[in-house]
């Protein structure tokens, strides 16, 4: 039988901890970011808040060098300036940084914070009942085979966040008459951009789904919406 005071002490403990890393990404994003006021990215982002009934869609510039694009738990949304440098010389659109912007909108609008709070504390229980029966069998390895079994549900569940704010992102691209191309042609540069060397590590353990794979089920979306035999 399994003790349940220290699956209860596993998910209390990844509350406080989760608890923990807002309020620390929080006073860090405040620290070292700013309210974005570029005139093109605006025009962009002024047309996907009048599809989604916004007055406007604030952005911020997070002082980083790292490409990427980020959802504050909060529901700020962030960019930062090394992507936003790459815009600046050219080597990615405002169209493609607009998709950048409605991709992170899906992680606000469809609870992606809120969801991870509760997936991280399921993960910490999981894999505390998990070391305490597999360490009977297995004793010495039991630990380490719960944690890599928690770290691939952790990992899958993240790829699907990233389907599905990709899907939501399409749907705002789409509505607000920017269309889904920006967000294939930026994929298709992403691991350039990003220096990323994905196939070193398989599919099935990144936080992220493979690129191709990205860019085929926007193509599905894509061709579903039109009416158009899939491929």
């Amino acid at each position: 039988m399994i003790k349940i005071t220290p699956i209860l002490l596993a998910v209390a403990y990844a509350l406080v901890m989760y608890r923990f890393s807002v309020w620390r990404t929080k006073r860090e994003l405040d620290a070292r970011s700013t309210e974005l006021a570029d005139p093109v990215l605006a025009k962009l982002t002024d047309r996907m808040a009048a599809s989604l009934d916004l007055d406007r869609i604030r952005v911020h510039i997070y002082e980083i060098d790292p490409v990427n694009g980020l959802a504050a738990p909060d529901g700020r949304i962030f960019i930062t300036r090394g992507f936003y440098r790459k815009f600046r010389q050219g080597e990615v659109s405002a169209e493609e940084m607009a998709s950048v912007i409605a991709h992170e909108l899906g992680h606000v609008a469809l609870g992606h914070s809120r969801r991870r709070m509760i997936d991280f504390s399921g993960q910490n229980a999981l894999r505390t009942a998990l070391a305490m029966v597999l360490s009977r069998f297995l004793p010495g390895i039991g630990v380490w085979i719960a944690n890599a079994l928690a770290s691939l549900l952790a990992a899958r569940l993240s790829r699907s966040d990233e389907y599905e704010a990709d899907a939501y992102a399409a749907a705002l691209l789409t509505k607000a008459g920017i269309g889904i191309a920006p967000q294939i042609t930026l994929f298709e540069k992403l691991e350039a951009l990003t220096q990323a060397r994905s196939g070193a590590m398989p599919a099935w353990l990144m936080s992220h789904p493979k690129t191709a794979d990205r860019i085929k089920a926007l193509e599905a979306l894509d061709a579903r919406w039109k009416g158009l035999p899939q491929s």
